[in-house]
């Protein structure tokens, strides 16, 4: 019998040691001991933004990690508690949910699946095994609004995005606070398509504003995004890219991409998870470690002016050594 509460107790005691994400019980048993990750995007993967930089990060833990790796596209936010339990249920340790959207599905899904870790980029909330990353491209968009700033003969700027979700007008704001640091009496012309895939009214959106004398860009609408840049290329304005480098997309028009470290934040997070050392809560990535930064396009860069380039660098490496702070309602990320 001592032997018995003793062998209890030691077991009990490694699954409080271990904590949340890391413990399998044998009635969760795995049919092999590989490790496994999935990813749920919101759209497709092929958008050369948001997405694509996930399901490069997904590949990467592949490669890396030798993991075992699935994705899904999810279609409405009624198929987000039905991905996250298939997933779960099959015993995946870990699952990437791409979007704020995600939160309340994988707060609500994890309750039943504690042995599997929940990471929602730009989610709201965090739990035992939910974690929430944030990545602070608003710095990113503050350096781009300076080169706007910089390049804008009209004073007038233009924004396109998708959903009006509360991380997409915290992104434009840092385009706007950036672009206001030069051009105090100047304009930002906001507009929203209302879903993240319609090329075309992306593309009206962005002729709208440039027929009101915009004639810098930006936008935040995934995969619909180009058709801003195709509405820059037809106008003869220009435009930025933002979370993958954009810049090739559209290389006649796209000045300089804001661009997150998305692969390396899912491969740390995921190398985490794997050694058994990963400590879900509010994650943030931002410039002071390397995974926000802003990439210029080789082909446009002589189009910038010496010294707006110069202030641009500045403002930068201002922001990435932390002598330049932000408001704190630039800093939530991408909620």
């Amino acid at each position: 019998m001592k032997r018995k509460v003793l062998a209890i107790a030691l077991v009990l005691l490694q699954i409080g040691v271990l904590g949340a994400c890391t413990s399998h019980p044998a009635s969760d048993a795995k049919p092999n001991s590989a490790f496994r990750v999935a990813l749920l995007t919101p759209g497709p993967v092929s958008d050369a933004g948001w997405n694509a930089a996930a399901y490069e990060g997904l590949e990467l833990i592949k490669t890396r990690l030798g993991a075992d790796t699935a994705l899904v596209q999810t279609r409405s936010p009624a198929d987000f508690e039905d991905a996250f339990r298939d997933f779960a249920s099959r015993g995946f340790d870990l699952i990437f949910a791409h979007g704020f959207e995600y939160t309340d599905s994988a707060i609500e899904v994890a309750r039943s699946f504690p042995n599997t870790c929940f990471v929602v980029s730009s989610g709201s909330e965090s739990s035992a095994n939910v974690a929430s990353i944030t990545f602070n491209v608003d710095q990113a968009t503050y350096v781009e609004g300076v080169l706007a700033g910089a390049l804008s003969k009209t004073g007038v700027v233009g924004a396109v995005g998708g959903i009006e979700l509360p991380s997409i007008r915290l992104f434009f704001e840092g385009f706007k606070r950036g672009f206001l640091s030069v051009q105090p009496k100047g304009r930002i012309l906001i507009s929203y398509t209302g879903n993240f895939d319609d090329v075309g009214a992306a593309k009206e959106a962005a002729l709208a504003q440039i027929s009101q004398g915009a004639d810098v860009l930006i936008h935040n609408a995934d995969a619909a995004g180009l058709g801003v840049f195709l509405a820059a290329a037809q106008a003869h304005v220009f435009a930025f890219g933002v979370f993958n480098n954009q810049n090739g997309v559209a290389p006649d028009v796209v000045l300089a991409s804001a661009v997150t470290s998305t692969p390396l934040a899912f491969l740390k997070i995921a190398t985490e998870v794997k050694d058994k050392r990963f400590h879900p809560g509010m994650l943030e990535f931002g410039m002071q470690d390397g995974m926000v930064r802003v990439v210029l396009n080789p082909r446009l860069e002589s189009r910038i002016p010496a010294a707006a380039l110069q202030r641009a660098r500045k403002v930068e490496h201002e922001l990435a050594t932390g002598r330049l702070v932000l408001p704190p309602t630039l800093n939530p990320g991408r909620p």
